[in-house]
Protein backbone atom coordinates (compact mmCIF):
# COMPACT_ATOMS: atom_id res chain seq x y z
CA UNK A 1 0.00 0.00 0.00
CA UNK A 2 1.37 3.31 -0.44
CA UNK A 3 2.70 5.09 2.65
CA UNK A 4 1.81 8.85 3.28
CA UNK A 5 4.64 11.28 4.24
CA UNK A 6 3.95 13.99 5.75
CA UNK A 7 0.27 15.98 5.35
CA UNK A 8 -0.61 14.87 1.41
CA UNK A 9 2.24 13.07 -0.33
CA UNK A 10 2.43 9.96 -0.76
CA UNK A 11 5.27 6.96 -1.23
CA UNK A 12 3.95 4.17 -3.40
CA UNK A 13 5.43 0.54 -2.06
CA UNK A 14 5.40 -0.91 -5.78
CA UNK A 15 6.26 1.45 -7.96
CA UNK A 16 4.23 1.53 -11.14
CA UNK A 17 5.91 1.47 -14.02
CA UNK A 18 4.88 3.26 -17.26
CA UNK A 19 5.04 0.80 -19.65
CA UNK A 20 4.01 2.71 -22.63
CA UNK A 21 3.37 7.05 -24.10
CA UNK A 22 2.70 8.76 -26.76
CA UNK A 23 2.12 12.51 -27.77
CA UNK A 24 0.69 13.89 -30.94
CA UNK A 25 0.94 17.38 -31.92
CA UNK A 26 0.07 19.87 -34.89
CA UNK A 27 1.19 22.24 -37.34
CA UNK A 28 2.62 24.87 -34.76
CA UNK A 29 3.38 22.12 -31.92
CA UNK A 30 5.85 20.21 -34.70
CA UNK A 31 7.57 23.78 -35.31
CA UNK A 32 8.71 24.24 -32.12
CA UNK A 33 11.97 22.88 -30.39
CA UNK A 34 10.10 19.42 -29.35
CA UNK A 35 8.21 18.98 -32.88
CA UNK A 36 10.84 15.91 -33.80
CA UNK A 37 10.50 14.19 -30.48
CA UNK A 38 6.11 13.80 -30.57
CA UNK A 39 4.89 10.48 -32.18
CA UNK A 40 2.81 11.91 -34.81
CA UNK A 41 2.28 15.58 -36.16
CA UNK A 42 -0.50 16.49 -38.21
CA UNK A 43 -0.37 20.16 -40.10
CA UNK A 44 -4.04 19.85 -40.53
CA UNK A 45 -5.42 21.37 -36.90
CA UNK A 46 -9.06 20.00 -38.08
CA UNK A 47 -7.73 16.32 -37.84
CA UNK A 48 -9.76 15.94 -40.99
CA UNK A 49 -13.18 16.15 -38.62
CA UNK A 50 -16.15 18.82 -39.06
CA UNK A 51 -15.74 21.12 -35.79
CA UNK A 52 -13.17 21.75 -33.64
CA UNK A 53 -14.49 20.03 -30.83
CA UNK A 54 -14.47 16.75 -33.07
CA UNK A 55 -10.97 17.31 -33.91
CA UNK A 56 -10.28 17.42 -30.14
CA UNK A 57 -11.76 14.12 -29.92
CA UNK A 58 -9.89 12.66 -32.58
CA UNK A 59 -6.58 13.88 -31.55
CA UNK A 60 -7.18 12.61 -27.96
CA UNK A 61 -8.46 9.05 -29.45
CA UNK A 62 -5.34 8.82 -31.59
CA UNK A 63 -2.87 9.70 -29.08
CA UNK A 64 -4.58 6.97 -26.45
CA UNK A 65 -4.46 4.53 -29.38
CA UNK A 66 -0.35 4.90 -29.66
CA UNK A 67 0.27 5.05 -26.10
CA UNK A 68 -1.77 1.58 -25.65
CA UNK A 69 0.21 0.18 -29.05
CA UNK A 70 3.14 1.14 -27.77
CA UNK A 71 3.31 -0.27 -24.48
CA UNK A 72 2.33 -4.02 -26.35
CA UNK A 73 -1.65 -3.91 -25.00
CA UNK A 74 -4.64 -3.68 -26.58
CA UNK A 75 -7.73 -1.55 -24.99
CA UNK A 76 -9.24 -5.25 -24.10
CA UNK A 77 -6.58 -5.31 -21.47
CA UNK A 78 -6.90 -1.76 -19.91
CA UNK A 79 -8.55 -1.75 -16.32
CA UNK A 80 -9.28 1.79 -16.99
CA UNK A 81 -8.82 4.60 -18.51
CA UNK A 82 -8.57 8.11 -16.69
CA UNK A 83 -8.97 11.22 -18.98
CA UNK A 84 -9.78 15.12 -18.98
CA UNK A 85 -9.52 17.99 -20.87
CA UNK A 86 -11.02 21.72 -21.22
CA UNK A 87 -14.55 21.26 -22.64
CA UNK A 88 -17.44 21.41 -20.82
CA UNK A 89 -18.35 18.47 -19.39
CA UNK A 90 -14.90 16.86 -20.76
CA UNK A 91 -16.65 16.03 -24.33
CA UNK A 92 -13.36 15.84 -25.38
CA UNK A 93 -12.07 12.75 -23.67
CA UNK A 94 -16.25 10.97 -23.01
CA UNK A 95 -16.45 11.23 -27.26
CA UNK A 96 -12.70 9.69 -27.76
CA UNK A 97 -13.61 6.65 -25.55
CA UNK A 98 -16.90 6.30 -26.38
CA UNK A 99 -16.52 3.29 -28.28
CA UNK A 100 -13.47 1.18 -26.90
CA UNK A 101 -15.67 -0.43 -24.27
CA UNK A 102 -13.09 0.25 -20.93
CA UNK A 103 -13.81 1.39 -17.99
CA UNK A 104 -13.77 5.61 -17.87
CA UNK A 105 -12.98 7.57 -15.05
CA UNK A 106 -13.44 11.13 -16.06
CA UNK A 107 -11.54 13.71 -14.29
CA UNK A 108 -10.87 17.58 -13.82
CA UNK A 109 -7.92 19.31 -13.24
CA UNK A 110 -7.98 21.89 -16.20
CA UNK A 111 -4.42 22.29 -17.14
CA UNK A 112 -2.97 20.09 -13.89
CA UNK A 113 -4.94 17.03 -15.29
CA UNK A 114 -2.41 14.70 -16.50
CA UNK A 115 -0.53 14.58 -13.05
CA UNK A 116 -3.92 14.66 -11.15
CA UNK A 117 -4.75 11.56 -13.55
CA UNK A 118 -0.65 10.09 -12.71
CA UNK A 119 -1.21 10.23 -8.86
CA UNK A 120 -4.71 8.46 -8.68
CA UNK A 121 -3.32 5.83 -11.19
CA UNK A 122 -0.54 5.02 -8.68
CA UNK A 123 -3.15 4.60 -6.47
CA UNK A 124 -5.42 2.26 -8.49
CA UNK A 125 -2.19 0.40 -9.81
CA UNK A 126 -1.36 -0.24 -6.30
CA UNK A 127 -4.78 -1.88 -5.57
CA UNK A 128 -4.56 -4.11 -8.22
CA UNK A 129 -6.51 -2.59 -10.86
CA UNK A 130 -3.68 -2.85 -14.08
CA UNK A 131 -2.87 -1.79 -16.44
CA UNK A 132 -4.54 1.91 -16.26
CA UNK A 133 -4.04 4.19 -19.33
CA UNK A 134 -3.99 8.05 -18.24
CA UNK A 135 -4.94 10.75 -21.07
CA UNK A 136 -5.29 14.38 -21.87
CA UNK A 137 -5.50 16.71 -24.24
CA UNK A 138 -6.61 20.19 -25.84
CA UNK A 139 -7.16 22.57 -28.78
CA UNK A 140 -5.87 26.19 -29.45
CA UNK A 141 -9.55 26.75 -31.43
CA UNK A 142 -11.70 24.83 -29.07
CA UNK A 143 -10.45 26.77 -25.97
CA UNK A 144 -10.67 30.24 -27.36
CA UNK A 145 -13.74 29.27 -28.84
CA UNK A 146 -15.21 28.24 -24.86
CA UNK A 147 -12.82 30.44 -23.06
CA UNK A 148 -12.50 33.62 -24.70
CA UNK A 149 -13.67 34.87 -27.83
CA UNK A 150 -14.44 32.33 -31.42
CA UNK A 151 -11.54 33.22 -34.17
CA UNK A 152 -13.46 34.63 -36.55
CA UNK A 153 -14.39 37.73 -34.19
CA UNK A 154 -10.26 38.25 -34.97
CA UNK A 155 -9.43 39.71 -30.83
CA UNK A 156 -6.06 40.84 -30.08
CA UNK A 157 -4.46 38.82 -27.27
CA UNK A 158 -2.22 40.38 -23.97
CA UNK A 159 1.23 40.23 -23.83
CA UNK A 160 0.22 38.11 -20.92
CA UNK A 161 -1.70 35.41 -22.72
CA UNK A 162 -0.39 32.12 -23.93
CA UNK A 163 -0.99 29.89 -26.48
CA UNK A 164 -2.88 26.82 -25.89
CA UNK A 165 -1.52 23.73 -27.57
CA UNK A 166 -2.88 21.21 -29.72
CA UNK A 167 -1.72 18.30 -28.78
CA UNK A 168 -2.45 15.77 -26.20
CA UNK A 169 -0.33 12.78 -23.92
CA UNK A 170 -1.16 9.02 -22.76
CA UNK A 171 0.58 6.86 -20.60
CA UNK A 172 -0.31 3.37 -19.53
CA UNK A 173 1.02 2.54 -16.37
CA UNK A 174 1.40 -1.16 -14.40
CA UNK A 175 0.72 -4.52 -15.16
CA UNK A 176 2.19 -7.52 -15.94
CA UNK A 177 6.03 -7.50 -17.26
CA UNK A 178 7.34 -4.12 -19.25
CA UNK A 179 10.62 -2.15 -18.23
CA UNK A 180 10.50 1.38 -18.00
CA UNK A 181 10.55 5.13 -15.96
CA UNK A 182 8.21 4.38 -12.70
CA UNK A 183 6.32 6.89 -10.54
CA UNK A 184 7.61 7.10 -6.91
CA UNK A 185 4.77 8.95 -5.01
CA UNK A 186 3.29 12.63 -5.51
CA UNK A 187 1.88 15.57 -3.75
CA UNK A 188 -1.65 16.17 -3.82
CA UNK A 189 -2.59 20.24 -4.15
CA UNK A 190 -5.04 22.12 -2.48
CA UNK A 191 -7.23 24.96 -4.48
CA UNK A 192 -4.85 28.20 -4.29
CA UNK A 193 -6.37 31.76 -4.71
CA UNK A 194 -5.14 34.98 -4.72
CA UNK A 195 -7.67 37.14 -6.52
CA UNK A 196 -6.67 36.81 -9.57
CA UNK A 197 -9.41 37.52 -12.31
CA UNK A 198 -7.66 38.27 -15.98
CA UNK A 199 -8.19 35.45 -17.59
CA UNK A 200 -5.86 36.17 -19.88
CA UNK A 201 -3.03 35.71 -17.28
CA UNK A 202 -3.32 32.17 -16.61
CA UNK A 203 0.88 32.25 -15.05
CA UNK A 204 -0.20 34.88 -12.52
CA UNK A 205 -3.61 32.77 -11.65
CA UNK A 206 -1.82 29.32 -11.23
CA UNK A 207 1.31 30.44 -9.67
CA UNK A 208 0.31 30.20 -6.30
CA UNK A 209 -0.57 26.57 -6.62
CA UNK A 210 2.71 26.15 -8.00
CA UNK A 211 4.58 27.19 -5.09
CA UNK A 212 2.09 25.68 -2.66
CA UNK A 213 2.35 22.28 -3.52
CA UNK A 214 5.80 22.75 -4.40
CA UNK A 215 6.68 23.84 -0.99
CA UNK A 216 4.82 21.03 0.39
CA UNK A 217 6.54 18.54 -1.75
CA UNK A 218 9.77 19.01 -0.75
CA UNK A 219 8.74 19.36 3.27
CA UNK A 220 6.88 16.33 3.01
CA UNK A 221 9.94 14.48 1.10
CA UNK A 222 13.04 16.08 3.21
CA UNK A 223 14.11 17.34 -0.52
CA UNK A 224 15.39 19.95 -1.87
CA UNK A 225 15.11 21.40 -5.88
CA UNK A 226 18.81 19.89 -6.24
CA UNK A 227 18.05 16.39 -5.49
CA UNK A 228 16.13 16.65 -8.93
CA UNK A 229 17.53 16.73 -12.26
CA UNK A 230 14.28 18.65 -13.19
CA UNK A 231 11.58 20.62 -11.53
CA UNK A 232 9.03 20.62 -14.43
CA UNK A 233 5.87 22.89 -14.09
CA UNK A 234 2.81 22.39 -16.00
CA UNK A 235 2.15 25.56 -18.26
CA UNK A 236 3.10 28.46 -16.06
CA UNK A 237 5.08 30.06 -19.09
CA UNK A 238 7.29 33.24 -18.63
CA UNK A 239 4.88 35.45 -16.39
CA UNK A 240 3.58 32.75 -14.30
CA UNK A 241 7.20 30.88 -13.67
CA UNK A 242 9.03 34.69 -12.73
CA UNK A 243 6.03 34.82 -9.87
CA UNK A 244 6.70 30.97 -9.09
CA UNK A 245 9.95 32.02 -8.44
CA UNK A 246 9.01 35.05 -6.31
CA UNK A 247 6.76 32.94 -4.60
CA UNK A 248 9.39 30.33 -3.57
CA UNK A 249 11.59 32.51 -2.80
CA UNK A 250 9.72 34.43 -0.21
CA UNK A 251 9.72 30.65 1.77
CA UNK A 252 13.60 30.43 1.55
CA UNK A 253 12.95 26.98 -1.42
CA UNK A 254 14.92 27.95 -4.58
CA UNK A 255 13.56 26.66 -7.84
CA UNK A 256 15.99 28.93 -9.96
CA UNK A 257 18.40 26.72 -12.11
CA UNK A 258 16.31 23.76 -10.88
CA UNK A 259 13.19 24.28 -12.91
CA UNK A 260 11.59 24.42 -16.50
CA UNK A 261 8.15 25.21 -17.49
CA UNK A 262 6.46 23.18 -20.37
CA UNK A 263 4.57 25.86 -21.39
CA UNK A 264 8.25 27.41 -22.26
CA UNK A 265 9.37 24.21 -23.86
CA UNK A 266 6.97 23.56 -26.32
CA UNK A 267 7.65 26.62 -28.52
CA UNK A 268 9.86 28.87 -29.01
CA UNK A 269 8.76 32.21 -28.42
CA UNK A 270 10.99 34.41 -30.30
CA UNK A 271 10.29 32.66 -33.58
CA UNK A 272 6.16 31.65 -32.45
CA UNK A 273 3.66 34.21 -31.31
CA UNK A 274 2.88 32.72 -28.88
CA UNK A 275 3.70 35.52 -26.43
CA UNK A 276 3.84 34.43 -22.34
CA UNK A 277 4.35 30.71 -23.66
CA UNK A 278 2.50 27.39 -23.98
CA UNK A 279 -0.62 26.22 -21.50
CA UNK A 280 -3.57 24.28 -21.68
CA UNK A 281 -4.10 20.19 -20.75
CA UNK A 282 -2.39 19.30 -23.96
CA UNK A 283 0.35 21.65 -22.98
CA UNK A 284 2.39 19.53 -20.07
CA UNK A 285 0.64 15.73 -21.28
CA UNK A 286 2.80 16.21 -24.65
CA UNK A 287 5.99 17.68 -23.24
CA UNK A 288 5.94 14.65 -20.34
CA UNK A 289 5.09 12.20 -23.33
CA UNK A 290 7.50 13.61 -26.40
CA UNK A 291 10.16 14.81 -24.08
CA UNK A 292 10.34 14.22 -20.46
CA UNK A 293 9.73 10.35 -20.34
CA UNK A 294 12.16 9.27 -23.32
CA UNK A 295 14.60 11.23 -21.33
CA UNK A 296 13.63 9.26 -18.60
CA UNK A 297 13.76 6.19 -20.12
CA UNK A 298 17.21 6.56 -22.33
CA UNK A 299 18.89 7.38 -18.41
CA UNK A 300 19.83 11.06 -19.81
CA UNK A 301 17.36 12.25 -16.78
CA UNK A 302 17.36 10.00 -13.33
CA UNK A 303 14.61 11.75 -11.34
CA UNK A 304 12.16 14.59 -11.84
CA UNK A 305 9.48 16.68 -10.00
CA UNK A 306 6.43 17.18 -12.74
CA UNK A 307 4.32 19.34 -11.12
CA UNK A 308 1.37 20.37 -13.54
CA UNK A 309 -0.87 23.55 -12.65
CA UNK A 310 -4.60 24.03 -13.15
CA UNK A 311 -6.58 27.37 -13.90
CA UNK A 312 -10.23 26.32 -12.66
CA UNK A 313 -11.94 28.72 -14.28
CA UNK A 314 -15.48 28.36 -16.45
CA UNK A 315 -16.44 30.98 -18.85
CA UNK A 316 -19.90 31.89 -16.68
CA UNK A 317 -17.22 32.00 -13.49
CA UNK A 318 -15.37 35.20 -15.51
CA UNK A 319 -18.65 36.45 -16.97
CA UNK A 320 -19.73 36.96 -13.42
CA UNK A 321 -16.54 38.33 -12.43
CA UNK A 322 -15.40 35.25 -10.04
CA UNK A 323 -11.72 35.05 -9.10
CA UNK A 324 -9.26 32.53 -10.82
CA UNK A 325 -8.80 29.53 -8.69
CA UNK A 326 -5.78 27.35 -9.04
CA UNK A 327 -4.72 24.27 -8.14
CA UNK A 328 -1.28 21.89 -8.95
CA UNK A 329 -0.91 18.30 -8.55
CA UNK A 330 3.26 16.77 -8.34
CA UNK A 331 4.42 13.50 -8.71
CA UNK A 332 8.21 12.26 -8.86
CA UNK A 333 8.92 9.97 -11.98
CA UNK A 334 12.34 8.52 -11.97
CA UNK A 335 14.67 6.27 -14.45
CA UNK A 336 14.03 2.96 -12.15
CA UNK A 337 13.23 2.23 -8.57
CA UNK A 338 16.37 2.56 -7.38
CA UNK A 339 16.35 6.11 -8.24
CA UNK A 340 14.06 6.72 -5.77
CA UNK A 341 15.22 9.31 -2.45
CA UNK A 342 13.01 8.50 -0.27
CA UNK A 343 13.53 5.10 0.44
Amino acid sequence: MATPIGGRSYLFARPPVLRGWAAVGSKREGEGPLGGEFDAIEPDSTFGQKSWERAESFLHHKVLELAVAKAGLSYADLRAILAGDLLDQCTGSTFAVRELDVPYLGIYGACSTMAEGLFLAGFLTEGGMAPVAVSTASHFCTAERQYRFPLEYGGQRTPTSQWTATGGGAVVLGGEGGSGPVLLGGTAGAVEDLGIKDAANMGAAMAPAAAATLGRFFADTGTVPADYDLVVTGDLGAVGSELLYALTEREGLQLRGHHTDCGLLLYDRERQDVHAGGSGCGCCASVLCAHLLPALAAGELRRIVFAATGALLSPTSSQQGESIPGVCHAVCLAAGEEDSLWK
